[in-house]
């Protein structure tokens, strides 16, 4: 069992409802959790109560979550997303996250993430997917690094990929396709 103080995690995420189920499951677990909705407030909460890890939603509302990663870099960052592409995970990895989740996730994934992590005193690598990525899938991967490269500007990245960009903006809107 791992010391009180190396248990403490900061959950910051926009879903008020996501992030107080994914602290009582945590705590369950015997993490001590504090919960954080805001860039500003993250950087405030992890000022005061210093947790050992954090997880971050990549999108705060209208802010970046990955703005939080390195002020957090410390606090084993794990980053969670319902928007995954390898773009944002490499992005989120260079600026000093331990660990990269797709949403919808489950409180034993993130519990054993923040373990290996917290256990390892740094967070685990995890092993790249062993299945191939559908030709959908990687379609998606690639717009979304296409996206990364003109720092989200649609038209720029559909004139890129030589593709109308009401066609680009549909298929933006969807979820991300699974593998």
């Amino acid at each position: 069992m791992l010391a009180d103080a190396a248990r403490s995690v900061l959950i910051v995420d926009d879903d008020e409802r996501f992030a107080a189920t994914l602290a009582q499951a945590l705590a369950r677990r015997g993490w001590q959790t504090h919960v954080a909705h805001t860039v500003a407030a993250a950087l405030a909460a992890a000022a005061a109560v210093e947790p050992a890890a954090a997880v971050v939603d990549l999108r705060l509302g209208d802010e970046d979550g990955l703005a939080l990663v390195e002020p957090l870099r410390a606090r084993h960052p794990v980053v969670l997303t319902g928007y995954a592409s390898i773009a944002t995970a490499v992005k989120a990895i260079k600026l000093g996250a331990d660990d990269y989740l797709a949403k919808p996730v489950t409180a034993n994934a993130v519990a054993d993430v923040l373990a290996r992590g917290a256990a390892a005193g740094r967070g685990a690598e995890t092993a790249p997917p062993t299945e191939r990525m559908s030709p959908r899938r990687l379609e998606w991967e690639h717009i979304q690094r296409v996206l990364a490269e003109h720092d989200g500007n649609v038209s720029a990245t559909a004139r890129t990929l030589r593709m109308h960009r009401r066609t680009l903006q549909r298929k933006l809107a969807k979820r991300p396709i699974q593998s």
